[in-house]
């Protein structure tokens, strides 16, 4: 259990990696990983609302993943509609605002309105920000904004001097959150996988060897306490910041 004296992060950023792997090691179907890669987001979700974190993002599905068989992919967008229709009402009933990120037109049109119809039911809530990274990269990210100012400046919406980092910021996914304080990645990689590249630049990162379906709680609560060891500089010296 983390103790309340020690500081927790506002935003977790979270790379769910490993649910084929742990199905493997159960000699169970990747179905089956998947399938127990969502019950372990419910209890870290409700384990964030718990701890007070503010927001959680997580990288359900890379643009990327495209590339994984055929039949895998099928799966997990049957998965990722189903999921949608069973945890939408449940999400909403816990106050928690639900939101997806990344290049949606894609998805076939049924998931599309699953999502905008999941997104429309907790909008108005106030609890935990719960992002869902689908479909996502963090290039195509900055690269999609790029095009939005380039298009504001040809219309002379804006002029090139206006362009800044926070402006560039503002215009990407997460533009209106605070970056991710922590990062986690499940699994043993240590790597960020083209996941918010620029939301991550002074990110604590975190890699544990646990798969992601045996990731629960005390887990979290261990790399919150890594977290909250850590002398967070921003540039600044260790002096200036004690």
């Amino acid at each position: 259990m983390v103790s309340n004296h020690l500081q927790v992060p506002g935003h977790v950023a979270i790379i769910m990696d490993g649910n084929g792997r742990w199905a493997n090691g159960h000699n169970l179907p990747r179905a089956a990983g998947h399938n127990a890669g969502v019950k372990a987001l419910r209890k870290i979700a409700e384990h964030c609302v718990d701890r007070k974190i503010d927001i959680l993002t997580v990288y359900a599905f890379s643009s990327e993943n495209w590339r994984r068989p055929e039949k895998e992919v099928s799966l997990l967008m049957e998965l990722f509609m189903s999921s949608l229709k069973s945890e939408a009402q449940d999400l909403h009933k816990n106050n928690i605002v639900l939101r997806f990120i990344g290049e949606r037109t894609v998805f076939p049109e049924k998931l599309q309105a699953t999502i905008a119809d999941a997104e429309a039911l907790t909008a108005d809530n106030t609890g935990l920000s719960l992002v869902i990274a689908a479909n996502y990269g963090g290039r195509w990210d900055i690269v999609t904004a790029c095009k939005k100012l380039a298009e504001k400046t040809k219309s002379a919406e804006i002029d090139v001097s206006n362009i800044d980092e926070a402006l560039l910021n503002r215009t990407m996914c997460l533009g209106d959150l605070i970056a991710p304080d922590l990062f986690i990645r499940t699994g043993g990689e240590k790597r960020i996988s083209n996941f918010l590249l620029w939301q991550l630049a002074y990110t604590e990162l975190y890699f544990t060897d646990i798969l992601w379906p045996d990731f629960g709680a005390e887990q979290l609560d261990e790399a919150v306490a890594w977290f909250s060891e850590r002398q967070r500089r921003f540039g600044r010296t260790a002096e200036q910041v004690r």
